[in-house]
């Protein structure tokens, strides 16, 4: 860290920290609470650090601390939080508040969005959502196949996941901002686009067909009561329909009323629930008549007790885990509170508080209910009232009825008993007080949970929407009213419902509904794990009562149960999966929600990068990692094209940008932003460092030594030919032959890359020449050279057209790459274009190697070479003798050193004569005289 220097004094400021001699640090003269919000939602003053000069006593820092204080202090406030309204005290600022979960601002005389507290927002809803028809229609019969035990067992081990997930909910909603988009929007701004963008097209599209399955449970008992009264609309299946698609537009325009009246019509269903519950345990402990008793109730016996502890598996589904599978989708609605996390008052609190105490609820109803009925009722009954027994006779009466007066031995050895335990869904509502309140809380539990997954699908959706990872939905964002509410997605939704409620055979897509609210679970925990493991200091939830392993053995879980209930299903939910994100890696959608998986990236690379710098090197693992001076790159593609040819996927790219000191205050802010995205769309894998140097050898020199982290250093610079060598200034070739010198001295390896028509196309945008790279043009260009740097916009609206394409992207074809191996310095000169011939666009291109000899062992030379390049293992495919070295240099040597006593120009002229009139571009490779070839095995 460098000092800052204090303009006024000369001295060096410091940030000062009491000890226990001195008073403690005064941060503000308002008090400041992190964790508390005022009335009117503004926050308090953020703490004021003080700041003291050096030389300053204690006494005179105590005195002055006031008159010290800086408006300038940096808040400490996270931007997750919301800033306060603007209030100034001692030079300290805060800002205004912005909401920006809305796009559009309201005016201050518009009445207020509706929002809700824990109680409605988040646990009456929920509580509705997982009171469904299993518990009215199903519980009974579970408990009749798994006993009292396993379906305990069961009820607890569903618990046990949605647990987990709800803590883990709770920490991700506690750590920042949460706005609409429910579970996918914490999936994705914590895992990122990549995973949340399809687990929020699978969720929304699993709410749509969850409110067609309860719309199909409501219609189907709808249909039972209308055929116990002989009423008959069309046949069994359309009256399925008909009831479906009217109920579903019924609901469909309870939610456009909006949330206030979806929010009234939750409440009076939850009323309706409570009081058939109270119907049904009022009933238990009625003394049972003699209708009841002949279909199996006889109220609380310890006989009945006893028996139906056990199981008593039946039929095809008769085993543990197809119960669990069956039982499981009562306990999906746990999602029902965060889905309108955009409608809560305080979703931090409203999550955590509401999901849990909903769960707490409801499995204390369902353990309660299910223990009770297996109480009162047998497994088996006829309901036939003349299969009463005479006096105490029990001679060939099998059951337990026969304990109590009964006899059902026929229906139960032929196993054709309607009534009982194991085979009526009507118990509950038989055992109740009054049959029709149980009806009701059948309606209201079937109507709740379609009513809240209709609600939770279109807001869900609209997020995924707003964030524009898939094409064609932008539609479906817009939001009208005090609420914002997704009308488009609710009509979306309600087309997808009826489009499933007119099939009126869903069982085959129940099972898919279960796996992608448990892929949901899985994802939900696993990225909780995740941001927990990476250590990333952003992640702090204000929820502490959570694990990172208790998340991972969620996750992990969710996985296993989505095998063991449906094992095709989970198969088409990960191809689902697989696809939306394959999708989405592919386009790399321009968003940075700082997730987690960039803080693992991090964490990844710097622990690999560290325990590299523990590893000796080795000939085997060499890699030419290029240092390439080309200024800003897109000024000089062709140079980046070249390097990235060989070293993309395999070694280490560093682009170095040498800058004059009086080029840097007319350098656009953001250059360096613009030049990265330059090269990510060029998909050019390389750093860029840019240098402010007094001239191109101090540049690079500093970049030699700098340059790199650990093992991942430079070895090779690569820098461009200095075409306009004759036209320079004498200064200007020293520094270029001297940034030659500097290369070989600092132990790397030098290439130089010339092509006909030069390397710099900044001529052809108007851009300013970079003066530590192309210096003292000649005077018949400085007419081309603009006067003054470009600005930042007007190089980001050329960032198309500056995507000039180089020699080096296309299709060599069948070309030859001529070698000139004149000195074995290493053997940098083969590895090259060994490495080029590995592209795509090189593969086809033939390599010639071109060695020094004599007329006399030309064959012998030519021989001893073929043999050395077999054992490098360097596939080229012709070797030819030169025995004309003694003669005046040829066009085509490779890169001489130049020595101290050979004036600069001299060499400039020499390394001209040897690429001059080249069409094809040509490379002067110098090694550093280590080896980067083996042919041994160790």
């Amino acid at each position: 860290m460098g000092q800052i220097t204090s303009k006024s004094s000369g001295l060096v400021p410091r940030v000062r920290f009491s000890t226990a001699e001195e008073e403690p640090p005064r941060y503000s003269s308002h008090r400041f609470n992190g964790s508390s919000q005022q009335q009117n939602d503004n926050l308090q003053i953020p703490p004021t650090i003080v700041v003291s000069d050096t030389d300053s006593s204690p006494s005179e820092r105590r005195g002055s601390r006031v008159e010290l204080r800086r408006s300038s202090i940096y808040s400490t406030l996270d931007l997750d939080v919301e800033a306060g309204s603007a209030t100034t005290d001692s030079g300290v600022s805060t800002m205004p508040a912005t909401d920006s979960g809305n796009e559009e601002s309201q005016a201050p005389k518009t009445k207020a969005p509706v929002r809700f507290g824990w109680v409605i927002g988040v646990m009456v809803r929920c509580m509705l959502n997982i009171w469904g028809v299993i518990l009215f229609l199903r519980l009974s019969w579970i408990t009749s196949q798994a006993g009292i035990l396993l379906t305990w067992l069961i009820i607890l081990m569903s618990v046990t996941v949605t647990s987990v997930t709800a803590l883990s909910i709770s920490a991700i909603a506690t750590n920042g901002r949460v706005t609409s988009g429910g579970a996918y929007f914490m999936i994705s701004r914590s895992l990122g686009p990549e995973i949340g963008g399809p687990i929020g097209m699978v969720f929304s599209f699993a709410n749509a067909l969850a409110c067609a399955l309860n719309t199909v449970g409501f219609a189907e008992v709808v249909r039972d009561l209308l055929q116990d009264f002989n009423v008959v609309m069309v046949d069994a299946t359309n009256d399925v329909r008909i009831v479906g698609v009217i109920t579903v537009t019924v609901l469909l325009l309870i939610s456009l009323a909006g949330m206030e009246w979806e929010s009234k019509t939750q409440i009076l269903f939850f009323m309706v629930l409570l009081v058939s519950f109270a119907n049904y345990l009022v009933g238990t402990f009625i003394p049972p008549i003699p209708e009841k008793q002949a279909v199996g109730i006889f109220g609380y016996r310890t006989e009945i007790f006893i028996e139906n502890l056990k199981p008593n598996w039946r039929g095809a589904e008769g085993n543990f885990f197809q119960m669990f599978a069956i039982f499981f989708p009562s306990a999906i609605g746990i999602l029902s509170g965060a889905n309108i996390s955009g409608d809560l008052k305080d979703p931090a609190t409203a999550i955590p508080k509401g999901t849990l105490t909903a769960i707490f609820w409801t499995t204390f109803s369902y353990l309660i209910i299910s223990a009770t009925v297996a109480s009162c009722v047998v497994r088996d009954a006829s309901g036939n009232m003349t299969d009463i027994l005479p006096g105490n006779i029990t001679d060939g009466c099998v059951g337990l009825g026969c304990s109590f007066g009964w006899n059902f031995t026929e229906c139960t050895i032929t196993q054709s008993c309607e009534f009982g335990l194991a085979n009526s869904s009507k118990v509950l509502g038989q055992v109740s007080g009054f049959y029709y309140l149980i009806t009701a809380g059948v309606f209201a539990a079937s109507l709740s949970s379609a009513l809240g997954f209709l609600v939770s699908a279109p807001k869900v959706f609209q997020c995924l929407c707003r964030d524009n990872l898939y094409p064609y939905i932008k539609f479906f964002a817009k939001g009208y009213g005090k609420n914002d509410e997704p009308l488009r997605a609710y009509v979306l939704c309600y087309i997808i419902s009826v489009a499933f409620i007119l099939i009126a055979e869903l069982n085959t897509i129940a099972a898919l509904i279960s796996n992608f609210f448990l892929c949901s679970y899985c994802l939900i925990n696993f990225s909780c794990f995740h941001a927990s493991i990476t250590n990333s200091p952003g992640w702090r939830p204000s929820f502490h009562y959570y694990s990172k392993w208790t998340a991972l053995f969620g996750a992990v879980i969710s996985v296993v149960l989505m095998f063991l209930f449906t094992w095709w299903a989970a198969l088409v939910t990960f191809c689902i999966i697989f696809f939306l994100f394959g999708y989405i890696n592919y386009n790399k959608p321009k968003v940075n929600w700082g997730s987690s998986v960039q803080a693992g990236t991090y964490n990844m690379a710097l622990s690999y990068s560290v325990s590299l710098s523990g590893v000796e090197d080795h000939v085997k693992n060499f890699r030419p990692q290029c240092l390439v001076l080309t200024g800003p790159p897109n000024q000089r593609p062709a140079l980046v094209d070249f390097v990235g040819s060989f070293t993309k996927h395999i070694s280490l790219m560093i682009c170095g940008d040498i800058i004059m000191e009086q080029d840097r205050q007319s350098r656009p802010h953001d250059a360096t932003d613009l030049l990265v995205k330059w090269m990510n769309k060029r998909k050019v894998r390389s750093f860029y460092t840019p240098f402010t140097g007094d001239s191109l050898r101090l540049g690079a020199r500093h970049l030699l030594q700098a340059s790199g982290l650990g093992k991942l250093k430079p070895n090779t610079l690569v820098m461009g030919f200095k075409a306009n060598w004759r036209e320079s200034a004498p200064e200007s070739i020293e520094d270029y032959i001297n940034t030659i010198y500097d290369t070989f001295d600092s132990n790397y390896c030098l290439c130089i890359l010339r092509m006909m028509d030069g390397l710099d196309i900044s001529d052809q945008f108007d851009f300013e020449v970079n003066q530590g790279f192309e210096p003292d043009e000649s005077v018949e260009n400085d007419d081309e050279q603009s006067p003054e740097r470009e600005s930042a916009d007007d190089i980001s609206d050329k960032g198309d057209s500056d995507q000039i394409k180089t020699v080096f992207q296309n299709d060599q074809g069948k070309k030859t790459i001529d070698v000139y191996w004149i000195a074995d310095d290493g053997g940098l000169t083969l590895l090259v274009p060994y490495l080029l011939t590995r592209r795509k666009r090189w593969h086809r291109s033939k390599v010639r190697v071109f060695i020094i000899g004599d007329e006399q062992n030309m064959e012998e030379g030519r021989n001893e070479m073929v043999g050395l390049l077999k054992r490098f293992r360097l596939d080229f495919n012709d070797v030819i003798v030169m025995t004309d070295s003694e003669r005046r240099p040829h066009a085509k040597k490779s890169l001489p050193v130049p020595q101290s006593d050979c004036p600069s120009a001299l060499y400039m002229a020499w390394l001209d004569t040897l690429t001059c009139g080249l069409h094809c571009p040509a490379v002067l490779i110098r090694g550093n005289q280590q080896n980067v070839l083996t042919y041994y095995c160790q």
